[in-house]
């Protein structure tokens, strides 16, 4: 291997290092929560702006960083968004009191979607070779998804054996591993430059309207979707975008040039990956309150219980998906991916109060690992396909915004359903841990329609963007055709 070979994948363990942070921070604080509350004096409604503040800052900047990196330089935006994360990071462990941490939680959102926004960019750029892309791709695929399960595992050991202020310090050492190795290894890039300015009020359009849009969607848990506090934000959030996508269609220089929305692959998959994500996020947090409260699994066990779906995940990354997709094309591999989604979820909806691990929650948690790890690889590859390289980075925006405002909103809904119908059930004088799993399985069905959509959406946005199966066995030194037509960038 030489010396330039090396280099680039150094530099992709360097950015999954940076993402794992991200996806980490997503789901460890959940575990924290109790401790957290206790020692900072938190009120049941405040405690939730622990989680909340993150997901709007970090859904809010993922477009515009995205396109300041293309502007520039993404590793510029990079190593600034890595920084920014890891001293919020050392803000939030050394917080005594709650208004302190949810500013900290604040300001790592913006560091979180500073660094998020040009992963993927980065990743395309520096493997353009198909091959080496698929396996580039698997990679942070295993990062992206996986991390959340090991997340919840890192929670529990942290808090049960240390304290919670652990899991925010637990980032500094990986955060200053990736600053100085960033530096190092991921190439200069100038971007496209700012001779024509930066569209700034298309920014704070944009950027104010996500924003708007992810606090509706994240307040509406604690005070129901028909309250000011939520249709205000909404109405704010539509009226912002209406007129943010008006200006970027009268200026020369937008901040998001709607070139982007003809790029349907991106379109769609973004569109799919919403409804598949909806899905994940409502088992790795109801799931995990399912464990904990009607189980009776602690932080630990709960995260060990996840431990299916995170291995076949990585064994799956380790080119196991790549593979289908050459022998088979990438339709029936991303759609098989979706049904094992739903059977997996649907598996755990017949968990009970005496449910045993093997075999209910291991084949659930088994399938939905062998869903995502088949479906996830796939719709990142047909997102970023025919992207320009000048606008990588604001497709990599699009792609993280797809998740980010989709698992929010998912999480949302599912939570309002899951306490809806326990509440229902209460009140016909059900048991209370009866009616609570009653709950969960109702949001699980909701969460199961949701993929179920995105399967049928994926037939119908998807399958001019997917190429199928290898007809012939291919030349022994050309790669298959299958496999090139599916990472091959436009020029």
């Amino acid at each position: 291997m030489s010396n330039s070979e090396r280099r680039r994948w150094l530099a992709l363990v360097v950015v999954c290092l940076a993402q794992l942070m991200i996806v980490l921070d997503t789901t460890i604080v959940n575990v924290a929560l109790p401790k957290i509350q206790h020692d900072l004096h938190f009120t049941q409604s405040n405690l939730t702006w622990v989680v909340n503040a993150f997901l709007v800052t970090f859904g809010s900047f993922l477009l515009l960083a995205g396109r300041l990196g293309d502007l520039v330089g993404r590793k510029r935006v990079f190593l600034v968004g890595v920084t920014l994360f890891t001293l919020a990071s050392l803000l939030c462990g050394a917080s005594g009191d709650s208004t302190m941490l949810i500013a900290a939680r604040f300001i790592q959102g913006v560091g979180a979607a500073m660094q998020a926004s040009v992963i993927l960019a980065i990743i395309v750029t520096e493997f353009p070779e198909p091959a080496e892309r698929a396996r580039a791709m698997s990679a942070y695929v295993f990062t992206a998804v996986a991390g959340g399960s090991l997340g919840l595992l890192a929670g529990g050991l942290l808090t049960q054996l240390l304290s919670w202020h652990w899991i925010f310090f637990v980032n500094l050492p990986i955060g200053v591993l990736a600053v100085l190795s960033g530096r190092a290894l991921i190439p200069d890039d100038s971007g496209s430059g700012l001779g024509d300015g930066i569209d700034w009020l298309g920014s704070v359009l944009a950027t104010a309207a996500t924003a708007g849009a992810v606090y509706a969607i994240v307040e509406a848990t604690a005070s129901g979707w028909g309250s000011a506090h939520v249709i205000v934000p909404a109405i704010i959030a539509v009226v912002l975008a209406g007129a943010f996508l008006w200006l970027e269609s009268r200026i020369s220089n937008p901040i998001m040039p709607l070139r982007i929305f003809a790029l349907r692959g991106l379109v769609g998959a973004s569109v799919v990956r919403g409804f598949l994500v909806t899905g994940m996020y409502g088992v790795w947090f109801l799931g995990s309150l399912y464990l904990e409260r009607i189980l009776g699994y602690g932080p630990i066990a709960t995260g060990l219980a996840f431990m299916p779906w995170t291995l076949t995940v990585l064994i799956l990354s380790l080119g196991i998906t790549r593979k289908l997709v050459a022998r088979f094309g990438t339709m029936p591999v991303l759609l098989g991916g979706m049904l094992a989604v739903v059977a997996g979820m649907l598996i755990l909806r017949t968990g009970g109060q005496q449910a045993p691990f093997f075999p209910t929650v291991f084949f659930g948690m088994l399938l939905m690992g062998l869903g995502i790890g088949n479906a996830f690889m796939p719709l990142l590859t047909i997102a970023m396909a025919d992207v320009p390289h000048q606008d990588a980075g604001l497709a990599s925006g699009v792609v993280n915004v797809s998740q980010q405002v989709a698992g929010a909103l998912g999480l949302a809904l599912l939570s309002t359903f899951a306490t809806n119908h326990t509440h229902a059930l209460l009140s016909r004088h059900v048991g209370a841990d009866a009616a609570l799993i009653g709950g969960y399985h109702f949001a699980y069905l909701i969460g199961a329609a949701s993929v179920g959509v995105g399967l049928l959406l994926t037939l119908g946005l998807l399958r001019a963007h997917a190429p199928g199966a290898v007809a012939q066995a291919p030349a022994a030194d050309a790669p298959p055709p299958a496999l090139e037509a599916e990472f091959e960038l436009a020029a």
